[in-house]
């Protein structure tokens, strides 16, 4: 009896452990993106049925908590500051030399004009711990097995989103595809992510791409140019209120 029930239950195991694994799954692909800290240069396409814009930035991170965004081109745009200190966003614009705060409220609304939001930015809510997560099914995107995961929002959160399905590759941890979901569980916008690159000390998906439902010709890409991983000189001071009139890019 044993030795069948043994028999039954072995062709499960491995969705079983995967499924008690889904947490470090989905903090691995974070922490991928983003090491201990990070620095990079980075440059996004608005795409609309009729005109085309590009903005590129340097960003800088300190694990899910802290994160700081400079314009640097174009020049109506450059200087202009996002920062993200715990769960607060600020906004300094230099043409009028102003330090805006940016409530919960506006979240959701475009990041300078693009199909990103002011959450999908500065990751308000952090994928690992606002979410519970379940593994639903495996799929094979561009060649890589993938755990496909849904991230149900926990009770306690205050999160944008009513869900979040997640493409996860098994073997690098790429987050490949992601499904933003209404409160209704109806996607609202997909991002993917593709063409990967060794930088730092390790390999990144480099070409992302959001897509907003019902909105036909509109997307934003988002290509990262070089990014750096641990970065030391990077701690809680550098992201300072009195701090943000002051960064310059390096």
């Amino acid at each position: 009896m044993r030795t069948k029930l043994l028999f039954l239950i072995f062709p499960f195991l491995p969705f079983l452990t995967s499924a008690q694994n889904v947490d470090d799954i989905v903090k691995k692909a974070d922490e991928k993106m983003r090491g201990t800290s990070s620095q990079g240069e980075f440059t996004m396409i608005i795409q609309r049925p009729t005109w085309k814009r590009e903005i590129s930035m340097k960003n800088w991170t300190l694990g899910n908590e802290y994160s700081l965004v400079y314009i640097t081109a174009p020049a109506k745009e450059k200087g202009q500051v996002f920062l993200k200190r715990q769960k607060e966003m600020w906004n300094w614009v230099p043409n009028i030399e102003r330090m805006i705060k940016i409530p919960p409220s506006m979240m959701m609304q475009s990041w300078m004009g693009s199909d990103f939001t002011n959450n999908d930015l500065m990751k308000q809510n952090t994928l690992v711990t606002d979410y519970h997560h379940t593994i639903v099914e495996s799929d094979t995107i561009e060649g890589y097995d993938c755990y496909v995961i849904h991230l149900e929002p926990l009770p306690e959160a205050a999160v944008v989103w009513g869900g979040i399905n997640m493409w996860i590759a098994k073997e690098k941890f790429f987050g490949l595809k992601v499904e933003y979901l209404d409160d209704n569980k109806q996607v609202v916008k997909v991002e993917t992510a593709s063409n990967p690159k060794k930088m730092g000390d390790r390999e990144i998906l480099t070409h992302m791409e959001m897509i907003p439902k019902n909105k036909k010709g509109h997307s934003t890409i988002m290509d990262v140019i070089n990014q750096e991983f641990d970065v030391p000189y990077i701690d809680q001071n550098f992201f300072s209120i009195q701090n943000i009139k002051n960064v310059r890019p390096r």
